[in-house]
């Protein structure tokens, strides 16, 4: 199965296009607090600049159901991710597609893992680093291993950490639906159009063997 990719953290057209040159499947613009946070405004530009088959993810933390309709209005086909811890309820009633879901690097246990995901069940999981204070974009992986009976059971994304040195691994162990990765493919704090194609060709050449 070819393993999805997606790039957070897009920030401008240039961006996008330079994601969908390298050959993503989606793009994360980050509606949250954050150094990458963009406007509905910033976002419509972002997303004009997608193909059909590049689908754009805005990325929210806790958000007001009027925030996530602005951000609807400026991209009809927005899917929503939520990345903080809010309830099964609230990511429902706000018609999340995707839910992070946040581990402790060490791992967890993978009936904790598959509880978690549960109450979820709509939606697709995807596995972040927890780190205190941070809702994303940690730059710190987990040990992708107690994700392993996990992804043999539904699709799942991994996110944390991930870079074109070490995202091999993480398919090899996890065998995941997808992959998230935003500062990996940056150069202080900036997209770096020579890191997304070296992540893009790691993961391919992955799925490969």
């Amino acid at each position: 199965m070819r393993t999805r990719i997606k790039f957070c953290g897009c920030t401008s057209p240039e961006d996008a296009l330079a994601a969908v040159e390298a050959g993503v499947d989606a793009i994360g613009m980050i509606f949250a607090d954050s150094p990458r946070r963009i406007s509905p405004q910033t976002a419509r530009a972002i997303a004009r600049e997608l193909p059909p088959f590049v689908t754009p993810v805005g990325v929210f933390v806790f958000p007001t159901r009027a925030e996530v309709e602005r951000a609807r209005e400026a991209v009809p086909n927005l899917l929503l991710q939520l990345s903080g811890n809010e309830s099964p309820e609230q990511a429902a009633v706000l018609g999340a597609s995707i839910k992070a879901i946040h581990v402790r690097a060490e791992g967890e246990p993978l009936d904790e893992l598959r509880r978690r995901t549960d109450e979820y069940s709509t939606m697709m999981p995807l596995f972040d680093t927890q780190v205190d204070g941070r809702a994303g974009g940690t730059g710190v992986p987990f040990a992708w291993r107690a994700l392993e009976g996990l992804a043999r059971e539904r699709p799942i994304v991994v996110a944390g950490g991930l870079t074109a040195a070490n995202v091999g691994g993480c398919i090899r162990i996890v065998r995941p639906y997808a992959v998230d990765v935003r500062s990996g493919i940056e150069t202080d704090g900036h997209k770096d159009r020579a890191k997304m194609r070296a992540f893009v060709t790691a993961v391919r050449e992955r799925d490969e063997t």
